[in-house]
């Protein structure tokens, strides 16, 4: 059987507008390009779309489950704008302030959601990709062996200067996620980046 492929993507600050702890439906805003750059990732280049998101807001109780829910139908509603949508949405409601050590396992860096993707998806994860905009996305995609995209979306620029002070570098850092898209197909292609 064919293995498939995946972008997992981070959500508040790279999908979505970052107002922190985000529980109403009516104040998604799709960061610019990112429709578009979807639908080409998924309609195109024949990527599973899965977001793999840390919600610890339901951990800190600022925000429930069922916000988390609505917010993610929301975003999947505003998608079919550009005919496209995620294909599931994992997240890990937990913080090591408010749960055991044990119910954090699914916290990023821990690689354990895309883990579980790949598991019921069947996903090659060293052909697949993480885009986010935080430290903890990229330590989750070296952890589960796929390709790290930074986006200096949300918190991306801050992210940056953590990570070049721990010398750990993704495989790309990009401006937003139309510019993630173009370097995955290039990088699919074969194409040198760069160079």
């Amino acid at each position: 059987m064919k293995s498939n492929r995946a972008i997992f993507l981070d959500r508040d600050g790279t999908l979505n507008d970052d107002p922190g702890y985000l529980g109403d439906p009516e104040q998604v805003i799709l960061l610019p390009t990112v429709g578009e750059a979807l639908s080409i990732l998924k309609n195109q280049c024949k990527y599973l779309l899965i977001v793999v998101s840390n919600q610890s807001g339901v951990a800190r109780g600022l925000i429930t489950d069922e916000d988390v829910k609505n917010v993610n139908k929301r975003i999947n509603k505003l998608l079919s704008n550009y005919n496209v949508s995620i294909d599931e949405f994992y997240y890990c409601t937990t913080h090591p302030d408010y749960n055991s050590y044990e119910e954090c396992q699914c916290r990023k860096p821990s690689p354990k959601m895309l883990i579980d993707a790949s598991k019921k998806y069947n996903i090659d994860l060293t052909k697949s990709y993480l885009i986010g905009d935080n430290v903890s996305d990229i330590e989750s995609a070296y952890n589960a062996g796929c390709k790290a995209i930074l986006v200096k979306t949300g918190y991306g620029m801050e992210s940056i200067n953590v990570l070049q002070k721990q010398n750990k570098f993704p495989s790309f850092v990009a401006e937003n996620l139309m510019d993630a898209a173009n370097f995955i197909i290039k990088d699919i292609s074969g194409e040198k980046i760069g160079v």
